[in-house]
Order: C-alpha cells, then sequence, then structure tokens
C-alpha cells in the first residue's frame, strides 16, 4: 500500500475560490496540496462575465448577497473585500478597469490572463496541484484528515472543501463535494439553479423570440411579489432571459420547488405612467386619427410587441386611432405595463451561472469559515449557501471566503 502524502492543509477544488484558499493558505508559510477532479483548473472562472471575467464590484455589503442568512458574508467582506480583491490581483500583475455600475474587469478583457495570474502564484509559493483526482472518501481520523483516492492516499491537519454547487457541470461544478459534506454530518439547504434563464408557458413566447427591451421584471408567487429588477429583458421562444431575468431566478427556482403558482410581469414602458401612457396615446390620436393602431405606438414599443399586445388587449390591428375607446386604451395599457408570463421551471443547472444553497451557514464560523461540526474542516465558495447577484458578486464572494479560509488553516499548522 502506497504511504499517504501528507501535508498541513488540503484544499478540495480548484475553481476561484479553491485557488485563492491554496495561495492564502500557502502564504501563511503551510505546505499546501491542491486536488481538481478536472483535468485543469479554473474551468468554471474562463466562463466568467462571457469570459471577460466581472470579477468584483465596488459596491458591497449583504444587499448583493442571497441565501437563508446573507449578513454571513459581512465578516469576510471586511477581511478580504473589495479594495483588498484589487491589491491581491494587482500584486499578480492584473490591472483592474471599472465599467458601468463599478463593475471591474481584467484590463486584458479576458478571463485567461485571471487564471493564469492564479495559476502562477501557486507555482511560485510550491503549492502541490493534482489534477484528474477522484476522491472515494475524506475521513478524520486521529487528527488527520484523511482522503481515499484513485490516486492514492492523502494526508492533512487541516482541509478546505472549494468543490463549488451544480451549475455548469461541464466545468466541473457538478455537487461532486456534497457527499463529503454530508458525511461530516453538514446539512444542505436545497440546491437550485440561479441566474438562469426563466421558462415561460404562453405561446405567444414564440413571436416575441429574439425581441430585446428596457424593461421592469416582477416576479410573484401564489399571488405576493417577491423581487423586480429593471434592464434589457431578452425573449426567446420559451424563456424570459437577460440579466432582470437572472436576478430573480433564485426565488423562481425555490418557488417553483414549493409547487407555488409562479408568474413574472414585464413592465415595458417603465419610465412612463398609465397616465402618462394615455396622453401619449391621446396626442397620438388627435395628430393622426386615420393612422392604423399599431404605428400609435412604433416610436415606443419594440416593432415586435406591438402585434402581441394588441391581440392579448382584444384590439384588432387594423382599427384605426379614431376607433380606439378609452377602456380599449386602458387595457392595452395595461398589457404594455403588466404582461404575464408564468412560469413552468427555470433552465438546467447546466445553463445556470451559479447554484443558489448549499451548506447551512448556521454550521460555519463567518469569521473563520471553519466548521462547527467538524475541527480543521473549512468551506469557501458556492458550496456555501450564498450566492450574490450578477456584478462580480459570486467571484467577490469566491476571493472572500477563500481568502479567509486559507489564512485560517494556514495559519493553524501544526496546531491540531
Amino acid at each position: 500500500m502506497n504511504s499517504p502524502k501528507r501535508y498541513e492543509v488540503i484544499v478540495v477544488g480548484a475553481g476561484a475560490a479553491g485557488m485563492t484558499a491554496a495561495i492564502s493558505a500557502a502564504r501563511q508559510g503551510a505546505r499546501i496540496a491542491l486536488l481538481e477532479h478536472m483535468d485543469a483548473a479554473g474551468k468554471k472562472l474562463l466562463a466568467t462575465g462571457n469570459g471577460k471575467c466581472n470579477f468584483t464590484n465596488r459596491v458591497q455589503g449583504m444587499e448583493p448577497y442571497r441565501g437563508q442568512d446573507p449578513a454571513f458574508v459581512l465578516p469576510a467582506l471586511h477581511l478580504f473585500g473589495f479594495e483588498q480583491t484589487l491589491s491581491f490581483f494587482r500584486e499578480l500583475g492584473i490591472f483592474a478597469v471599472e465599467k458601468r455600475g463599478g463593475y471591474f474587469y481584467p484590463a486584458s478583457g479576458q478571463a485567461v490572463s485571471v487564471r493564469q495570474a492564479l495559476l502562477w502564484e501557486l507555482k511560485r509559493l510550491g503549492v502541490d496541484c493534482f489534477y484528474g483526482v477522484g476522491i472515494r472518501t475524506i475521513q478524520k481520523q486521529n487528527g488527520w484528515f484523511a482522503f481515499d483516492t484513485k490516486q492514492g492516499p492523502f494526508r492533512s491537519r487541516c482541509c478546505i472543501i472549494a468543490t463549488g454547487g451544480k451549475a455548469a457541470k461541464k466545468t466541473g461544478s457538478d455537487g461532486s463535494g456534497i457527499p463529503y459534506l454530508t458525511a461530516f454530518g453538514h446539512r444542505m439547504v436545497d440546491l437550485v439553479p440561479a441566474l438562469v434563464p426563466l421558462q415561460g408557458k404562453q405561446s405567444f413566447l414564440k413571436e416575441l423570440a429574439g425581441v430585446r427591451a428596457d424593461a421592469v421584471l416582477s416576479l410573484f408567487a401564489d399571488g405576493q411579489m417577491l423581487f423586480a429588477d429593471r434592464g434589457e429583458v431578452q425573449l426567446t421562444e420559451a424563456c424570459v432571459s437577460g440579466i432582470p431575468a437572472f436576478q430573480v431566478s433564485r426565488y423562481a427556482s425555490y418557488a417553483l420547488k414549493a409547487q407555488k403558482s409562479v408568474w413574472v410581469t414585464l413592465d415595458f414602458a417603465p419610465d412612463l405612467s398609465r397616465d402618462a401612457l394615455k396622453e401619449y396615446f391621446q396626442m397620438q390620436r388627435s395628430r393622426f386619427a386615420d393612422c392604423p393602431l399599431p404605428a400609435a405606438w412604433g416610436g415606443l414599443l419594440n416593432q415586435k410587441l406591438i402585434p402581441v399586445l394588441l391581440k392579448l388587449a382584444g384590439l384588432n390591428e387594423a382599427l384605426s386611432l379614431k376607433q380606439v375607446g378609452r377602456r380599449d386604451c386602458e387595457r392595452l395599457i395595461a398589457q404594455i405595463k403588466g404582461l404575464r408570463v408564468d412560469l413552468t421551471g427555470t433552465k438546467s443547472f447546466d445553463y445556470a451561472q451559479v447554484s443558489a444553497g448549499g451548506v447551512d451557514t448556521r454550521e460555519v464560523d463567518p469569521q473563520t469559515m471553519e466548521s462547527r461540526l467538524v475541527s480543521g474542516l473549512y468551506l469557501a465558495g458556492e458550496v456555501l449557501d450564498i450566492d450574490g447577484m450578477c456584478g462580480g458578486y459570486n467571484l467577490q464572494w469566491a476571493w472572500s471566503s477563500g481568502w479567509v479560509a486559507g489564512f485560517q488553516s494556514g495559519s493553524a499548522k501544526g496546531k491540531r
């Protein structure tokens, strides 16, 4: 039988959180191994920000984060937040550029440059990286974490689990770390797709495929509004997509899982009240009384939207403006301000940018990322019940939680 490879800290998962944790621990002078079941590190990182890597955001706090206890993020953000993140990557040669809304990207505009910088730092620090590692079990035995793998046994004083959730299986984020954590007694908050398109029931979506429009999207479950967001909504043959849909999707996923009646409404004139729309229509009618009804709205709405909204309002496209009465106008405005799409689901984990849910944060110390159940076990990143909005927040959580877990475990070398 092979003698186990021994380390002070072993990090499981070579994604954003895992690589950061390994770097942080190694900077404390600990001997580190990084175990990854894929054939390379940071595959999911390459897909972030459409390959451009929106890696942080100037606006921080608990508001952009979700979970059963969003305030869990605050200690880690205090220890390694926005400014520390910029400084960390600047040390690695990554210069940041700020774009809309406080979003930060590498000046190269490429996620691959961020991954390469992390890999070079792992190499510089002497971290042993093992790829294609099939871990069968992780157990705590006589003060050591014992790893039974297809590549042979490993041992470590501390263990960091940073295996991600279930989003984007092809990048390695496939839920494979969950059995290790449940074996240690940790409770999982159900994992659901987040930052993902919403699947709609109505057949009119086929007619609206390709529409992109500024709108307020509001999510309802059993008649209660859960969340709303504004931005560019994108419609496909079967889905409502775009950032507003992504922002509400984790709430939709949980509501659908609870078998609630779930729908969204789309306000395609977010800057205009219903009264303002009535005035707009009256102005158009006074000038162009004989004009066909669709033409009255051409300066306000996407051309593909108009016939669908007219049909839903029970209005014939052949009507002229002078033939449309007050109640007809009100029905049309109701559709413009609140087109309803009933949801049948969300797209699967394969299409999600992240998963919501994970290890119950009540079982983890937010100051250290150490398990409250198992001494020497640390958790970082998406494996925890924390997910962020669009805008660099999920990567910020990976950097922050990974850094804290690595610092604490690396500082604890030889003390266990």
